[in-house]
């Protein structure tokens, strides 16, 4: 059991028998009344999102969660499908549970699927993947490189604003947590 005041963001607790993760964390002190935190919760089952305010006193069980590697295989048109790369079991997961992380699925890919009570509920994408350059403008000369960006279409279908200088075929790294464009791949 954890206070409530030392709930951090990216938590997982139990929350009325649910798995929840903390997705906002703001503690309030209120002149002479006792203080609390608010909080927005995401089900890991659901995916629904609920605000809550708990009181500093209030104690709250952390959910543990199970991590394993797995590899992503392929797409069949409805699911993806993934391979544990310990036990070599085969899974597939709905693009509803990987939300947003589809668009960094590559062929043998690693990402870490957390597991609660025996279901998959969560997917934690490594942080930086390197995807290939498939559409994107021409370079302009004479473009001022501080300001100019332009949108590339990758591999995955991902949008992202990139330099003037990158061109189509080139491979970039993506920064997974904010989808943003870091570097040209080395290589």
């Amino acid at each position: 059991m954890i206070p409530a005041t030392q709930l951090r963001v990216g938590m997982t607790i139990l929350y009325n028998g649910e798995p929840y993760r903390v997705a906002t964390v703001q503690h309030i002190t209120p002149g002479n009344w006792r203080g609390m935190v608010q909080t927005k919760l995401k089900n890991l089952k659901t995916g629904s999102s609920a605000e809550n305010r708990f009181r500093s006193e209030d104690k709250l069980e952390k959910a543990h969660l199970e991590q394993h590697e797995m590899e992503y295989l392929y797409n069949d048109g409805t699911d993806y499908h993934f391979m544990n790369s310990a036990t070599y079991e085969q899974m597939s997961l709905s693009a509803d549970v990987l939300g947003d992380n589809v668009y960094y699925l590559t062929p043998n890919i690693k990402f870490m699927i957390e597991y609660y009570e025996g279901a998959p509920v969560g997917v934690d994408p490594p942080k930086v993947v390197e995807l290939k350059v498939v559409e994107t403008a021409p370079n302009m000369r004479g473009a001022t490189v501080t300001a100019s960006v332009k949108p590339a279409t990758l591999e995955t279908g991902l949008v992202v604003n990139v330099p003037p200088f990158i061109e189509s075929g080139e491979t970039i790294r993506v920064d997974t947590g904010e989808g943003k464009y870091l570097e040209r791949a080395k290589g």
